[in-house]
């Protein structure tokens, strides 16, 4: 391709052909009429040849400079066209949210009405994984993080969500038809589990609370003498303690439906502390007035 003068030479170009005008030129690109004597110079001199007749009095284009003017505009319109309509399809784009597939399923998507009542021009595409993924390299524009406090993320500007806490949890059915009243009852139930990363710095496991129980109570059953049912994926586990096959130790924030509504119950006043959710988005972001409108939204919603 051809090199090209400076866009800056061509558009104080374009503005002095239209205006015929050094001083009305300025006005319109919001500089001195000096700085656009300076750039047409350099434009001529770029060219080889003058571009306008200065005196005398008032400022006409050489023929040369009449010739270059209708195409300059050309593609100075063509330019701005093509990126109006760029920038249109971008405002457009699904905002790309990534968090965990339990967050997704159980907080956000129950919440989204409220996002696209307020929103209805940013749609929203909800990539649910378990895996990290990298928002430099544009895998997501804005991820909702599951981290404990000394394991926050560092991967681009981190605003706070909220955090959680862990409790024993069952359907209510277990109260009065499974004699499950105090700590040793849990002998005769089943725990239910669902997995935790061997990176995860002292999870909320039915191993940890057990110990907790064992320093507040005499009668807390071992935990290799209970029986055990356990899930990769930690919907699949709420799933089954709302359906009574056994008690489980979940997140106040992923059960909150269930325990305001009932269909769950807390069978014990002893928890254990979760971690805290964070809103992830990169720096200088193109769409990074719709994240934070987000970032703000999630935080109003929680």
């Amino acid at each position: 391709m051809p090199k090209l003068p400076p866009l800056i030479q061509l558009r104080a170009f374009d503005a002095a052909a239209r205006h015929l005008s050094f001083g009305r030129a300025a006005s319109e690109l919001g500089v001195t009429p000096t700085a656009i004597s300076h750039q047409i110079r350099l434009f001529e001199e770029y060219c080889g040849r003058a571009l306008f007749r200065r005196r005398p009095r008032p400022l006409t284009l050489t023929d040369a400079g009449a010739r270059l003017a209708p195409a300059i505009r050309d593609g100075l319109e063509l330019f701005a066209a093509a990126i109006a309509t760029v920038k249109q399809d971008g405002d457009h784009q699904p905002l790309r949210v990534t968090t965990t597939n339990a967050f997704a399923s159980r907080w956000l998507v129950p919440r989204l009405p409220g996002w696209r009542k307020l929103h209805p021009d940013v749609p929203l595409e909800v990539i649910g994984t378990d895996t990290v993924l990298d928002l430099q390299a544009g895998d997501g524009d804005v991820a909702i993080r599951y981290a404990t406090s000394r394991a926050v993320p560092t991967d681009g500007i981190v605003d706070d969500l909220f955090s959680d806490t862990f409790w024993p949890v069952c359907n209510p059915r277990l109260l009065s038809t499974g004699g499950l009243k105090r700590p040793v009852d849990l002998a005769k139930q089943v725990l239910i589990h669902s997995y935790w990363s061997p990176a995860d710095r002292e999870p909320p496991t039915w191993q940890r609370w057990l110990a907790a129980a064992q320093r507040r109570w005499r009668q807390v059953p071992q935990f290799k003498d209970m029986q055990h049912l356990s899930f990769r994926e930690e919907l699949h586990a709420i799933e089954a303690v709302i359906a009574g096959q056994g008690i489980g130790i979940f997140s106040d924030v992923l059960v909150a439906h269930e325990l305001a509504a009932g269909t769950l119950v807390k069978p014990f006043k002893l928890s254990l502390p979760g971690y805290s959710f964070h809103v992830i988005r990169r720096p200088n972001h193109p769409r990074a007035r719709a994240i934070r409108a987000f970032s703000e939204w999630l935080q109003s919603a929680a």
